[in-house]
């Protein structure tokens, strides 16, 4: 059984090129280029949806700065 899923994708000719550029240079086929530039930008995306969800909680909790953190890591140490 196939470990890859074929997708067909379309592309402006100006991003085509710089995708065949860049796997050039990096002397990788284009769709290791396409692989490798999708898991960077849903790593980011993960990232700001974790960083978003901690600042709505962190908010609700009333931690609006640094002095605020602070203050809840000294009432848990003691």
């Amino acid at each position: 059984m196939r470990e890859t899923i074929v997708w067909t994708v379309s592309l402006p000719p100006a991003m085509a090129q710089k995708v065949d550029a860049f796997a050039k240079k990096e002397q990788h086929t284009r769709s290791e280029t396409i692989r490798e530039a999708l898991q960077q930008y849903i790593s980011m995306k993960e990232w700001e949806l974790l960083q978003a969800e901690a600042s709505a909680r962190a908010k609700a909790m009333g931690i609006v700065n640094d002095a605020d953190v602070e203050r809840l890591l000294d009432e848990v140490r003691f």
